[in-house]
C-alpha cells in the first residue's frame, strides 16, 4: 500500500484534535485528521452542547493559561461567525472552602472576582441554598458549545485544505526513516509528525511506541434537571464539600427541556476503557446529585429528565500531557477540565508538530519527563 504524504497526521477529531487541525491550517501546513467514528459521536469526552469555561483554579499556572485561551476562543468565534461560549459567570461555594483559596489566586492574577457573604449571595441567586460559607463569583465563566466549536474548527481547517476522514480507525502507527507512517484499513499516510489526540485510545494507539505515564479512563455520569416555573437564570456553579464536588451548568440543546441544567459529580466513576464502557449510569451517583438538587436548588425539579455517560481520561495529577517524543506528539488534555483550553491545546500541539517548543509549557509540567 503506497503512502500519501502530509506534514502532520492527527489521530482523533475531538476538541483537542479539531483544535490542532485548525492551528496547523492557519500555519499553512498540510494535515489529515483520522477519526475512528462518525461526526458528533458520543463515545469519548468532547461531545454535546455544554462544557464549562472558567478561570477559577487554585493554581496560578492554569489561571494564566485560561487567560491565554480566551482570545483564541474569540478568534474562533469571529472566524466561524457564531458565538461558541455563553457567558454566565460562575459561583463556587461549599464547606470545603476552596473558593477562598481561588479568590486569592484570581485576585493576584488580575482576574475579576468577588467573595460574597452567603446572605448577599442568597439575594442575588434566591433559588440556591448556599449554607454558611462565603461564595465566590467570577464573571468570565460560561458554557462552551463543544459540538459547534468542533464543527467550526474542522470546517475552518477543511477550508484551508486539511483532510478529515471519519469512520477511519487507525490500525497502526510506526516511526519511519523520515517521520512516521499511519495506516487505516484502506489508506496509509507518511508524515513528519503524528499528533495522537485520541482521548481514552491514546495508550492503546501509542503506548508501545512512547513511554506514557498511567492514564486512567473512568466512566462519568451527568443528569439533566428541568426548571420549575419560577426558575431564573443560574450561573455555572461548582459546590465542594469534603465528600464530593458537584458541578452544574445550563445544558443547552442536550437538556431535553428549555432551561434544564446539566449536573454531575466530578471524578466519581468506574475505571474502564474506550472500548469497554458499559454506558450504565450509577444509581448511587444519581441519588447523590438528586439529593443535592432537592436540598440546594429549589427552582429545579430533583427528578432528571435525561442522563448520560461520558469518559474522563486523566493522569494521576490531572495535569495534561503535551509533549513530543520522536515523530509522536502526545496530546492528552485531561478530561474533566481540558475542554476550556481546547484552542490553546491545539496551538501547543501544532507548535510541537512543527518541530518547535511552546512557551506555554515552559514550566515542564506537561512533559512526559515531568509525569
Amino acid at each position: 500500500m503506497s503512502a500519501d504524504r502530509v506534514d502532520v497526521v492527527i489521530i482523533g477529531a475531538g476538541l483537542a484534535g479539531s483544535a490542532t487541525a485548525w492551528a496547523l491550517a492557519r500555519r499553512g501546513r498540510s494535515a489529515v485528521v483520522l477519526e475512528a467514528f462518525q461526526p458528533g459521536h458520543r463515545r469519548g469526552s468532547s461531545h454535546g452542547s455544554a462544557r464549562i469555561f472558567r478561570r477559577a483554579y487554585p493554581d496560578p499556572f492554569y489561571v494564566k493559561l485560561t487567560g491565554e485561551t480566551q482570545p483564541l476562543w474569540r478568534q474562533l468565534a469571529d472566524e466561524a461567525g457564531e458565538e461558541l461560549i455563553l457567558t454566565t459567570g460562575e459561583i463556587d461555594f461549599g464547606p470545603a472552602r476552596e473558593q477562598e483559596k481561588m479568590y486569592e489566586v484570581l485576585r493576584a492574577s488580575g482576574v475579576p472576582v468577588e467573595l460574597i457573604a452567603p446572605g448577599e449571595a442568597a439575594e442575588r441567586w434566591p433559588g440556591v441554598a448556599f449554607g454558611a460559607d462565603p461564595v465566590m463569583f467570577h464573571p468570565d465563566a460560561g458554557v462552551i458549545d463543544a459540538e459547534r466549536a468542533m464543527d467550526a474548527m474542522r470546517a475552518l481547517a477543511q477550508a484551508r485544505g486539511v483532510q478529515i476522514h471519519y469512520n477511519s480507525p487507525v490500525l497502526s502507527v510506526a516511526a519511519s526513516a523520515d517521520g512516521a507512517q499511519v495506516r487505516t484499513a484502506d489508506r496509509s499516510w507518511q508524515a513528519s509528525a503524528v499528533v495522537v489526540a485520541a482521548g481514552p485510545w491514546v495508550e492503546p494507539l501509542i503506548g508501545a511506541q512512547v513511554s506514557l505515564p498511567p492514564l486512567v479512563v473512568t466512566q462519568q455520569q451527568a443528569f439533566h434537571f428541568p426548571p420549575r416555573a419560577q426558575a431564573g437564570p443560574l450561573p455555572v456553579f461548582i459546590y465542594r464539600s469534603e465528600a464530593a464536588a458537584i458541578y452544574g451548568l445550563p445544558a443547552g440543546r442536550d437538556g431535553e427541556v428549555p432551561g434544564a441544567i446539566k449536573m454531575g459529580e466530578h471524578g466519581h466513576g468506574p475505571v474502564t476503557t474506550g472500548d469497554d464502557r458499559d454506558g450504565i449510569v450509577s444509581p448511587a451517583s444519581r441519588e447523590t446529585v438528586r439529593a443535592f438538587v432537592r436540598d440546594t436548588l429549589e427552582d429545579f425539579d430533583p427528578d432528571p429528565v435525561g442522563e448520560l455517560t461520558c469518559l474522563y481520561t486523566s493522569t494521576v495529577t490531572e495535569d495534561f500531557i503535551l509533549d513530543r517524543q520522536g515523530p509522536f506528539v502526545i496530546c492528552s488534555a485531561c478530561s474533566g477540565h481540558g475542554a476550556k483550553f481546547a484552542p490553546l491545546t491545539g496551538e501547543i500541539a501544532a507548535d510541537l508538530a512543527c518541530g518547535g517548543t511552546s512557551p506555554k509549557t515552559r514550566d515542564r509540567r506537561f512533559t512526559l519527563a515531568a509525569h
